[in-house]
Protein backbone atom coordinates (compact mmCIF):
# COMPACT_ATOMS: atom_id res chain seq x y z
CA UNK A 1 0.00 0.00 0.00
CA UNK A 2 1.53 3.72 -0.93
CA UNK A 3 0.09 6.53 -0.08
CA UNK A 4 0.99 10.12 -1.51
CA UNK A 5 1.20 13.69 -0.20
CA UNK A 6 2.42 16.63 -1.47
CA UNK A 7 2.25 20.00 -0.90
CA UNK A 8 1.27 20.32 2.79
CA UNK A 9 3.47 23.69 2.90
CA UNK A 10 4.27 23.89 6.97
CA UNK A 11 5.94 27.53 7.89
CA UNK A 12 7.23 28.62 10.89
CA UNK A 13 4.46 30.84 11.46
CA UNK A 14 5.84 34.09 10.77
CA UNK A 15 3.84 34.50 7.37
CA UNK A 16 1.11 32.43 6.09
CA UNK A 17 -0.64 30.09 8.20
CA UNK A 18 -0.25 25.91 7.68
CA UNK A 19 -2.68 23.57 7.82
CA UNK A 20 -3.50 22.72 11.66
CA UNK A 21 -2.71 19.42 13.50
CA UNK A 22 -6.24 18.64 12.98
CA UNK A 23 -5.62 17.80 9.39
CA UNK A 24 -2.75 15.52 10.58
CA UNK A 25 -5.27 13.57 13.05
CA UNK A 26 -7.80 12.80 10.82
CA UNK A 27 -5.02 11.47 7.99
CA UNK A 28 -3.86 9.41 10.69
CA UNK A 29 -7.46 7.64 11.47
CA UNK A 30 -8.00 6.98 7.91
CA UNK A 31 -4.62 5.59 7.46
CA UNK A 32 -5.71 2.99 9.91
CA UNK A 33 -9.00 2.40 8.70
CA UNK A 34 -7.03 2.20 4.86
CA UNK A 35 -4.45 -0.26 6.62
CA UNK A 36 -7.40 -2.18 7.69
CA UNK A 37 -9.08 -3.11 4.49
CA UNK A 38 -6.18 -2.96 2.35
CA UNK A 39 -5.55 -6.39 4.18
CA UNK A 40 -8.31 -8.09 2.64
CA UNK A 41 -6.60 -9.79 -0.58
CA UNK A 42 -8.67 -10.89 -3.76
CA UNK A 43 -9.12 -14.54 -2.55
CA UNK A 44 -10.90 -13.49 -0.41
CA UNK A 45 -8.64 -13.98 2.89
CA UNK A 46 -7.51 -11.50 5.38
CA UNK A 47 -3.93 -11.19 5.38
CA UNK A 48 -2.36 -8.10 7.59
CA UNK A 49 -0.14 -5.92 5.31
CA UNK A 50 3.14 -5.58 6.53
CA UNK A 51 3.86 -1.84 5.64
CA UNK A 52 2.40 1.21 4.13
CA UNK A 53 5.13 3.35 2.11
CA UNK A 54 4.35 6.78 2.61
CA UNK A 55 6.20 9.12 0.14
CA UNK A 56 6.52 12.96 0.82
CA UNK A 57 6.08 14.37 -2.68
CA UNK A 58 7.46 17.85 -2.44
CA UNK A 59 6.60 21.26 -1.24
CA UNK A 60 6.40 19.42 2.55
CA UNK A 61 8.51 21.99 4.92
CA UNK A 62 8.47 25.44 3.49
CA UNK A 63 11.86 27.50 4.11
CA UNK A 64 10.46 30.30 1.36
CA UNK A 65 7.84 31.41 3.88
CA UNK A 66 9.68 32.69 6.54
CA UNK A 67 10.47 36.02 7.30
CA UNK A 68 14.16 34.42 9.39
CA UNK A 69 15.83 35.39 5.74
CA UNK A 70 14.81 38.80 6.22
CA UNK A 71 16.94 40.22 8.83
CA UNK A 72 18.87 42.17 7.15
CA UNK A 73 17.66 44.21 4.02
CA UNK A 74 20.57 45.53 2.16
CA UNK A 75 22.74 43.43 -0.24
CA UNK A 76 25.95 44.62 1.46
CA UNK A 77 25.09 43.33 5.11
CA UNK A 78 27.76 40.90 6.53
CA UNK A 79 24.58 38.79 7.69
CA UNK A 80 22.36 39.27 4.07
CA UNK A 81 21.23 36.34 2.94
CA UNK A 82 18.41 35.26 0.18
CA UNK A 83 17.26 31.66 -1.04
CA UNK A 84 19.05 33.34 -4.28
CA UNK A 85 22.32 33.23 -2.07
CA UNK A 86 25.30 31.35 -3.51
CA UNK A 87 24.35 28.36 -1.35
CA UNK A 88 28.02 27.87 -0.84
CA UNK A 89 27.62 31.05 1.55
CA UNK A 90 27.64 30.07 5.11
CA UNK A 91 24.77 32.59 6.00
CA UNK A 92 22.61 30.95 3.12
CA UNK A 93 22.91 27.28 5.19
CA UNK A 94 22.90 29.16 8.63
CA UNK A 95 19.52 30.77 7.33
CA UNK A 96 18.08 27.48 5.95
CA UNK A 97 19.23 25.61 9.45
CA UNK A 98 17.43 28.34 11.43
CA UNK A 99 14.26 28.31 9.46
CA UNK A 100 14.31 24.29 8.91
CA UNK A 101 14.37 24.23 12.98
CA UNK A 102 12.05 27.00 13.65
CA UNK A 103 9.28 24.61 11.33
CA UNK A 104 10.27 21.94 13.08
CA UNK A 105 9.07 23.21 16.68
CA UNK A 106 5.78 25.29 15.01
CA UNK A 107 4.44 21.97 13.65
CA UNK A 108 5.72 19.83 16.49
CA UNK A 109 1.88 18.53 17.04
CA UNK A 110 2.18 17.61 13.40
CA UNK A 111 5.12 16.26 12.82
CA UNK A 112 5.22 14.49 15.68
CA UNK A 113 2.11 12.25 13.92
CA UNK A 114 4.02 11.16 10.92
CA UNK A 115 7.14 10.46 13.48
CA UNK A 116 4.96 7.79 15.39
CA UNK A 117 3.34 6.29 11.98
CA UNK A 118 7.63 5.64 11.27
CA UNK A 119 7.64 4.24 14.45
CA UNK A 120 4.87 2.11 14.28
CA UNK A 121 2.43 3.66 17.01
CA UNK A 122 -0.61 4.49 14.84
CA UNK A 123 -1.45 1.80 13.03
CA UNK A 124 -2.26 -1.55 14.95
CA UNK A 125 -4.12 -4.22 12.75
CA UNK A 126 -5.94 -7.52 14.35
CA UNK A 127 -4.18 -10.42 13.15
CA UNK A 128 -5.30 -12.98 11.34
CA UNK A 129 -7.31 -16.28 12.69
CA UNK A 130 -7.37 -20.22 11.35
CA UNK A 131 -9.73 -19.17 8.56
CA UNK A 132 -7.87 -16.11 7.37
CA UNK A 133 -10.38 -13.07 8.52
CA UNK A 134 -9.86 -10.72 11.19
CA UNK A 135 -8.98 -12.03 14.66
CA UNK A 136 -11.13 -9.04 16.13
CA UNK A 137 -11.79 -11.03 19.66
CA UNK A 138 -8.04 -11.09 20.13
CA UNK A 139 -5.93 -8.87 22.24
CA UNK A 140 -3.06 -8.81 20.07
CA UNK A 141 -2.71 -6.56 17.60
CA UNK A 142 0.01 -5.95 14.92
CA UNK A 143 2.24 -2.69 14.35
CA UNK A 144 2.22 -1.43 11.39
CA UNK A 145 5.19 0.38 10.58
CA UNK A 146 5.29 3.88 7.82
CA UNK A 147 8.15 4.01 5.83
CA UNK A 148 8.25 7.56 4.36
CA UNK A 149 10.10 9.13 1.99
CA UNK A 150 10.56 13.21 1.06
CA UNK A 151 11.14 14.58 -2.36
CA UNK A 152 11.43 17.92 -2.92
CA UNK A 153 9.53 20.85 -4.72
CA UNK A 154 10.35 23.98 -5.54
CA UNK A 155 9.37 25.53 -2.31
CA UNK A 156 11.54 23.11 -0.10
CA UNK A 157 14.63 22.38 -3.26
CA UNK A 158 16.74 23.80 -1.06
CA UNK A 159 16.97 20.39 0.99
CA UNK A 160 18.64 18.83 -2.35
CA UNK A 161 21.80 20.49 -2.21
CA UNK A 162 24.87 19.33 -1.77
CA UNK A 163 27.28 19.17 0.64
CA UNK A 164 28.03 17.74 4.62
CA UNK A 165 26.09 21.14 6.09
CA UNK A 166 23.16 20.10 4.04
CA UNK A 167 23.61 16.49 5.05
CA UNK A 168 22.73 17.55 8.57
CA UNK A 169 20.14 19.52 8.00
CA UNK A 170 18.45 16.89 6.25
CA UNK A 171 19.26 14.61 9.13
CA UNK A 172 17.74 17.02 11.81
CA UNK A 173 14.53 16.28 9.60
CA UNK A 174 14.71 12.72 9.03
CA UNK A 175 15.20 12.50 13.12
CA UNK A 176 11.80 14.36 12.85
CA UNK A 177 9.86 12.89 10.50
CA UNK A 178 11.36 9.37 10.79
CA UNK A 179 12.23 9.02 7.20
CA UNK A 180 13.49 6.48 5.33
CA UNK A 181 16.19 8.86 3.17
CA UNK A 182 19.31 9.01 3.88
CA UNK A 183 20.83 12.22 5.28
CA UNK A 184 22.43 12.46 1.66
CA UNK A 185 19.37 11.62 -0.51
CA UNK A 186 15.91 14.15 -0.56
CA UNK A 187 15.53 13.88 -4.63
CA UNK A 188 13.49 15.94 -6.65
CA UNK A 189 13.23 13.18 -9.58
CA UNK A 190 12.67 9.79 -8.61
CA UNK A 191 15.72 8.20 -10.48
CA UNK A 192 18.26 9.83 -7.94
CA UNK A 193 16.95 7.47 -5.43
CA UNK A 194 16.50 3.79 -6.91
CA UNK A 195 15.44 1.98 -4.41
CA UNK A 196 12.75 4.61 -4.59
CA UNK A 197 12.49 4.35 -7.68
CA UNK A 198 11.83 0.72 -7.57
CA UNK A 199 9.16 0.95 -4.98
CA UNK A 200 7.02 2.99 -7.45
CA UNK A 201 7.53 0.73 -10.00
CA UNK A 202 6.11 -1.88 -7.79
CA UNK A 203 2.83 0.27 -8.00
CA UNK A 204 3.15 1.21 -11.53
CA UNK A 205 3.50 5.31 -10.41
CA UNK A 206 5.55 7.44 -11.97
CA UNK A 207 5.70 10.91 -10.16
CA UNK A 208 7.44 14.36 -10.26
CA UNK A 209 6.60 17.51 -8.28
CA UNK A 210 5.59 19.27 -11.52
CA UNK A 211 6.94 22.42 -11.08
CA UNK A 212 9.17 22.13 -14.11
CA UNK A 213 6.49 23.08 -16.24
CA UNK A 214 6.02 26.67 -14.79
CA UNK A 215 8.49 29.08 -15.82
CA UNK A 216 8.12 31.10 -12.68
CA UNK A 217 8.82 28.62 -10.40
CA UNK A 218 11.50 26.44 -12.24
CA UNK A 219 15.03 27.63 -14.72
CA UNK A 220 15.68 25.02 -17.33
CA UNK A 221 18.71 26.43 -18.06
CA UNK A 222 19.89 26.24 -14.47
CA UNK A 223 17.93 23.08 -13.07
CA UNK A 224 16.31 23.01 -9.90
CA UNK A 225 19.18 23.48 -7.22
CA UNK A 226 18.71 27.17 -7.77
CA UNK A 227 16.24 30.02 -6.86
CA UNK A 228 13.51 31.25 -9.21
CA UNK A 229 11.77 34.75 -10.12
CA UNK A 230 8.81 32.80 -8.30
CA UNK A 231 11.55 33.01 -4.66
CA UNK A 232 12.72 36.38 -5.30
CA UNK A 233 8.87 37.66 -5.45
CA UNK A 234 7.56 35.63 -2.97
CA UNK A 235 10.50 36.60 -0.66
CA UNK A 236 10.95 40.36 -0.56
CA UNK A 237 7.60 41.32 -1.76
CA UNK A 238 4.82 38.96 -0.33
CA UNK A 239 6.86 38.46 2.89
CA UNK A 240 8.71 41.27 3.63
CA UNK A 241 5.41 43.32 2.69
CA UNK A 242 3.38 43.01 6.16
CA UNK A 243 7.06 43.64 7.89
CA UNK A 244 7.64 47.35 6.07
CA UNK A 245 3.98 47.80 6.47
CA UNK A 246 4.35 47.50 10.77
CA UNK A 247 7.84 49.25 10.41
CA UNK A 248 6.25 52.74 8.77
CA UNK A 249 3.24 52.50 10.72
CA UNK A 250 3.03 50.61 13.81
CA UNK A 251 2.01 53.67 15.57
CA UNK A 252 -1.27 53.31 13.31
CA UNK A 253 -2.54 50.00 13.10
CA UNK A 254 -3.55 47.85 15.15
CA UNK A 255 -2.02 44.01 15.26
CA UNK A 256 -5.20 42.70 13.12
CA UNK A 257 -3.95 43.95 10.00
CA UNK A 258 -0.26 43.19 10.35
CA UNK A 259 -1.49 39.35 11.20
CA UNK A 260 -4.28 39.69 7.77
CA UNK A 261 -1.44 40.94 5.65
CA UNK A 262 0.48 37.63 6.61
CA UNK A 263 -2.39 35.63 4.80
CA UNK A 264 -1.33 36.57 1.28
CA UNK A 265 -0.39 33.22 0.00
CA UNK A 266 -3.51 31.34 1.65
CA UNK A 267 -5.18 33.38 -0.76
CA UNK A 268 -7.55 31.46 -2.97
CA UNK A 269 -7.73 32.64 -6.13
CA UNK A 270 -4.48 33.93 -7.03
CA UNK A 271 -6.15 36.84 -8.96
CA UNK A 272 -7.95 37.48 -5.78
CA UNK A 273 -4.91 38.71 -3.98
CA UNK A 274 -5.55 43.09 -4.68
CA UNK A 275 -8.84 42.38 -2.98
CA UNK A 276 -7.47 40.88 -0.47
CA UNK A 277 -4.90 43.49 0.13
CA UNK A 278 -7.43 46.73 -0.02
CA UNK A 279 -10.45 45.04 1.83
CA UNK A 280 -8.22 44.33 4.38
CA UNK A 281 -6.53 48.21 4.35
CA UNK A 282 -10.25 49.15 3.91
CA UNK A 283 -11.17 47.27 7.09
CA UNK A 284 -8.18 48.78 8.82
CA UNK A 285 -6.53 51.89 7.99
CA UNK A 286 -9.51 54.06 9.05
CA UNK A 287 -7.96 56.63 6.43
CA UNK A 288 -7.94 57.08 2.34
CA UNK A 289 -4.89 58.61 3.71
CA UNK A 290 -3.50 55.61 5.16
CA UNK A 291 -4.54 52.90 2.77
CA UNK A 292 -2.80 55.22 -0.06
CA UNK A 293 0.38 54.66 1.93
CA UNK A 294 0.39 51.34 2.66
CA UNK A 295 -0.41 50.87 -1.11
CA UNK A 296 2.58 53.04 -1.78
CA UNK A 297 4.39 50.38 0.68
CA UNK A 298 3.75 47.86 -1.39
CA UNK A 299 4.94 49.79 -4.83
CA UNK A 300 8.19 50.83 -3.16
CA UNK A 301 8.73 46.95 -2.67
CA UNK A 302 7.60 45.90 -6.07
CA UNK A 303 10.19 48.73 -7.55
CA UNK A 304 13.12 47.17 -5.23
CA UNK A 305 12.07 43.82 -6.82
CA UNK A 306 12.61 44.88 -10.26
CA UNK A 307 15.54 46.12 -9.70
CA UNK A 308 17.40 43.30 -8.00
CA UNK A 309 20.47 41.54 -9.81
CA UNK A 310 19.54 38.44 -9.97
CA UNK A 311 16.08 39.54 -11.08
CA UNK A 312 17.81 42.17 -13.90
CA UNK A 313 20.14 38.75 -14.66
CA UNK A 314 16.68 36.87 -16.44
CA UNK A 315 15.22 39.72 -17.95
CA UNK A 316 16.64 38.38 -21.90
CA UNK A 317 17.34 41.36 -24.43
CA UNK A 318 14.90 41.57 -27.50
CA UNK A 319 12.44 38.99 -26.00
CA UNK A 320 9.23 39.14 -23.96
CA UNK A 321 9.59 37.05 -21.20
CA UNK A 322 8.26 36.31 -17.73
CA UNK A 323 10.40 39.53 -16.17
CA UNK A 324 8.66 41.93 -18.72
CA UNK A 325 4.99 40.60 -17.89
CA UNK A 326 5.72 41.27 -14.22
CA UNK A 327 6.96 44.89 -14.81
CA UNK A 328 3.63 45.65 -17.25
CA UNK A 329 1.19 44.07 -14.07
CA UNK A 330 3.31 46.04 -11.76
CA UNK A 331 3.62 49.33 -13.73
CA UNK A 332 -0.14 49.01 -14.48
CA UNK A 333 -1.13 48.68 -10.08
CA UNK A 334 1.36 51.55 -9.66
CA UNK A 335 -0.67 53.91 -11.66
CA UNK A 336 -3.83 52.62 -10.49
CA UNK A 337 -5.75 52.72 -7.21
CA UNK A 338 -6.56 49.60 -5.48
CA UNK A 339 -10.71 49.90 -6.12
CA UNK A 340 -9.49 49.69 -10.51
CA UNK A 341 -7.32 46.83 -9.46
CA UNK A 342 -10.45 45.37 -8.03
CA UNK A 343 -12.50 45.85 -11.22
CA UNK A 344 -9.68 44.82 -13.36
CA UNK A 345 -9.49 41.32 -11.31
CA UNK A 346 -13.28 41.15 -11.26
CA UNK A 347 -13.68 41.67 -15.15
CA UNK A 348 -10.88 38.49 -15.44
CA UNK A 349 -12.90 36.37 -13.01
CA UNK A 350 -15.74 37.43 -14.98
CA UNK A 351 -13.87 36.40 -18.78
CA UNK A 352 -11.51 33.95 -17.40
CA UNK A 353 -11.85 30.28 -15.88
CA UNK A 354 -10.52 29.97 -12.26
CA UNK A 355 -9.62 26.31 -12.78
CA UNK A 356 -5.96 25.65 -12.11
CA UNK A 357 -3.87 25.00 -14.80
CA UNK A 358 -3.72 21.57 -15.68
CA UNK A 359 -0.31 19.96 -16.21
CA UNK A 360 -2.11 16.63 -17.88
CA UNK A 361 -0.73 17.25 -20.97
CA UNK A 362 3.09 16.80 -20.07
CA UNK A 363 2.17 13.35 -18.71
CA UNK A 364 1.58 12.01 -22.68
CA UNK A 365 5.48 12.59 -23.00
CA UNK A 366 6.10 11.11 -19.53
CA UNK A 367 8.88 8.27 -21.01
CA UNK A 368 7.44 5.89 -18.40
CA UNK A 369 3.85 6.62 -19.23
CA UNK A 370 5.21 6.05 -23.36
CA UNK A 371 7.28 2.73 -22.69
CA UNK A 372 3.31 1.59 -20.59
CA UNK A 373 5.63 0.82 -17.30
CA UNK A 374 3.42 3.40 -15.46
CA UNK A 375 0.02 2.98 -15.00
CA UNK A 376 -0.23 6.23 -13.11
CA UNK A 377 1.62 9.55 -14.09
CA UNK A 378 1.35 11.48 -10.76
CA UNK A 379 2.19 15.53 -10.13
CA UNK A 380 1.67 18.14 -7.52
CA UNK A 381 2.28 21.51 -7.37
CA UNK A 382 -0.68 23.02 -8.53
CA UNK A 383 -2.80 22.14 -5.89
CA UNK A 384 -5.86 21.09 -7.57
CA UNK A 385 -6.49 17.46 -7.50
CA UNK A 386 -7.88 16.07 -10.58
CA UNK A 387 -8.14 12.76 -12.52
CA UNK A 388 -7.56 12.35 -16.28
CA UNK A 389 -7.33 9.16 -18.40
CA UNK A 390 -4.40 9.01 -20.57
CA UNK A 391 -4.71 5.69 -22.43
CA UNK A 392 -6.88 2.88 -22.70
CA UNK A 393 -7.17 -0.48 -24.71
CA UNK A 394 -10.67 0.18 -24.93
CA UNK A 395 -11.32 -3.60 -22.84
CA UNK A 396 -9.48 -3.96 -20.17
CA UNK A 397 -9.84 -0.46 -18.41
CA UNK A 398 -8.55 -2.33 -14.70
CA UNK A 399 -5.28 -3.41 -16.60
CA UNK A 400 -4.76 -1.37 -19.35
CA UNK A 401 -5.65 1.99 -18.63
CA UNK A 402 -3.46 4.85 -17.94
CA UNK A 403 -4.45 7.88 -15.66
CA UNK A 404 -2.73 11.46 -14.59
CA UNK A 405 -3.68 12.33 -11.16
CA UNK A 406 -2.73 15.11 -9.14
CA UNK A 407 -2.02 15.21 -5.89
CA UNK A 408 -3.40 18.57 -4.73
CA UNK A 409 -2.30 19.91 -1.21
CA UNK A 410 -2.97 20.17 2.77
CA UNK A 411 -3.58 24.10 2.60
CA UNK A 412 -4.93 26.80 4.43
CA UNK A 413 -7.44 29.03 2.34
CA UNK A 414 -9.11 32.45 2.17
CA UNK A 415 -11.61 32.20 -1.01
CA UNK A 416 -13.42 34.54 -2.49
CA UNK A 417 -17.04 34.70 -2.37
CA UNK A 418 -18.88 34.72 -4.97
CA UNK A 419 -21.72 36.89 -3.94
CA UNK A 420 -20.85 40.39 -4.44
CA UNK A 421 -17.17 39.50 -4.54
CA UNK A 422 -16.45 43.42 -4.73
CA UNK A 423 -17.43 43.27 -1.25
CA UNK A 424 -14.07 41.42 -0.81
CA UNK A 425 -15.47 38.66 1.39
CA UNK A 426 -13.61 35.57 2.07
CA UNK A 427 -14.37 32.63 4.02
CA UNK A 428 -11.62 30.48 5.51
CA UNK A 429 -11.17 27.08 5.10
CA UNK A 430 -8.73 23.83 4.52
CA UNK A 431 -7.91 21.51 2.21
CA UNK A 432 -6.67 17.60 2.12
CA UNK A 433 -6.07 15.35 -0.50
CA UNK A 434 -4.36 11.72 -0.37
CA UNK A 435 -3.66 9.08 -3.02
CA UNK A 436 -3.35 6.05 -2.40
CA UNK A 437 -1.97 2.93 -4.56
CA UNK A 438 -2.76 -1.27 -4.12
CA UNK A 439 -0.61 -4.26 -5.43
CA UNK A 440 -0.41 -7.79 -4.98
CA UNK A 441 -4.30 -7.80 -4.17
CA UNK A 442 -4.34 -5.38 -1.53
CA UNK A 443 -8.00 -3.64 -0.81
CA UNK A 444 -9.74 -6.98 -2.66
CA UNK A 445 -8.02 -6.21 -5.50
CA UNK A 446 -8.55 -2.47 -6.14
CA UNK A 447 -5.89 -0.56 -8.06
CA UNK A 448 -6.26 2.65 -5.91
CA UNK A 449 -8.69 5.17 -5.04
CA UNK A 450 -8.14 9.41 -3.84
CA UNK A 451 -9.64 10.98 -1.25
CA UNK A 452 -9.86 14.83 -1.45
CA UNK A 453 -12.14 17.04 1.11
CA UNK A 454 -12.36 20.06 3.11
CA UNK A 455 -13.05 21.31 6.50
CA UNK A 456 -13.70 24.46 8.18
Amino acid sequence: MLVIISDVHLGDGTTASSISPTAFHLFSNRLRETAYYASFRTDGTYRPIEHIDLLLMGDILDPLHSTVWLDAVQPTALTYARPWTDTSNPNFSLKLAKTTQAIIIHNKESLDILRRCANGEVVFLPPANAHGQPDTASKERIAVKVHTYYMVGNHDWYYHLNGPIYDQIRKSIIDTLGLSNPPDIFPYEASEYPQLQELLRQYKVFVRHGDCFDKFNFNREMGRNHATLGDVFTMDVCNRYPLEVQARYKDRLSNGVIDSLRRLTNVRPALATPLWISGQLKRHAGSAELEKGLKNTWDDLCDQFLQLPFVREQDKAFQFDIVDALEIAIKISKRTSFQTINDVVMWLRNRMSEGERSFAEHALNEPEFLSGRARFVIYGHTHHHEIIPLDSDGEIPNEQSQLYINSGTWHSYFDLAIKDPSQQKFIPYQSLTYLTFYKDGERDGRLFETWSGAYA
